[in-house]
């Protein structure tokens, strides 16, 4: 992430590294990302997670990078730092997370699949709904889903929400360092696909004003000792049952009822656009790349996770 606010944004670049050789320590110019001021510009990229690249060939990775400032110890911005020290300190009651990711579409200024003027229909018939023009987006939504799983990242599900061109991704069940890495890197996923269609997404908690869903990021939290047989809650006096609690599961990715098979997508825009000719499906046909590689690239994006891409080439 970087430090834009009141919102944080992901950052990426992309880095070249040899066949056999690591993600190295990278940096980047925070002058540019209002992580540092021009004088003193230099921020540290310190690898923390790697997955597949979906988006490219077989033997490119994306990679997430913390943000450390030029003397090697946590950026203000970085915020995973804090998170590493609280997941040590409480790692007997070994926490675990799942996160359920809605977001908004936008295109030219206003939700996806709006009209120019006005608004759509009363809410109602968009939450996990089907058919029609009223669910625009599904396309990058699959690309998305398609390619969260090809990356390996723990992937639970997606459904549409209230509001039209609002969406929902659910990432977890995992400890809390994976599932803010993965989370993240879902994000970077999602922006990076959408760019195929001219489409924006907003993470915004009230994107639209007035009589229309918000949108957030639900947490599901239990302990080991919430997911005991009968469950406690620290904080009680007559150790009685807590509340219904979420329950742990040992599901390394998806519980969807999919294959991992290509889709096709199919932007709203005119086939005559540049965006309208390139479907993301195409990358995911094939595991071989479509041109000859030679080196590695290292993509990255910068604090809390920050996906950072690394892709090596052969």
């Amino acid at each position: 992430m970087d430090g834009t606010e009141p919102t944080r944004d992901l950052r990426s670049k992309t880095k070249i590294v040899p066949d056999g050789k690591k993600p190295p320590v990278w940096g980047f110019d925070g002058s540019s990302t209002n992580q540092a001021t021009g004088h003193f510009s230099d921020c540290v990229l310190v690898p923390v997670f790697q997955c597949k690249d979906p988006l490219r060939g077989e033997k490119d990775v994306l990679v997430m990078c913390e943000v450390l400032n030029a003397d090697f110890t946590p950026h203000v911005t970085n915020t995973r730092a804090a998170l590493a020290e609280a997941a040590k300190k409480y790692a007997s009651m070994e926490p675990m997370f799942g996160i359920e990711q809605e977001y908004t579409f936008f295109q030219d200024g206003r939700p996806y699949g709006w009209p120019e003027e006005g608004f759509p229909p009363p809410q109602g018939p968009y939450y996990c709904g089907v058919g029609g023009a009223k669910m625009p987006g599904r396309d990058i939504v699959e690309a998305h889903t398609l390619a969260c799983m090809r990356a390996g990242i723990g992937i639970e599900g997606t459904n549409a929400e209230v509001m039209m061109g609002q969406w929902e991704f659910q990432v977890g069940i995992l400890d809390p360092l994976a599932v803010g890495d993965q989370l993240w890197t879902a994000r970077w996923l999602l922006k990076r696909i959408a760019e195929e269609f001219d489409v924006d997404v907003s993470f915004d908690a009230k994107p639209i004003k007035g009589d229309w869903n918000g949108a957030g990021a639900h947490t599901n939290f239990s302990t080991k000792q919430m997911r005991a047989p009968g469950g406690w809650t620290p904080s009680s006096t007559d150790a009685r049952p807590s509340a219904p609690r979420w329950k742990s599961t040992s599901r390394p990715t998806a519980w969807a009822s999919r294959t991992a098979s290509p889709v096709s997508t199919r932007p709203l825009r005119t086939p005559s656009t540049p965006t309208a000719s390139r479907t993301v499906a195409r990358r995911f046909e094939s595991q071989e790349p479509s041109r000859k590689k030679s080196a590695g690239t290292s993509r990255t994006v910068a604090p809390t996770p920050t996906p950072t891409r690394t892709s090596s080439r052969a």
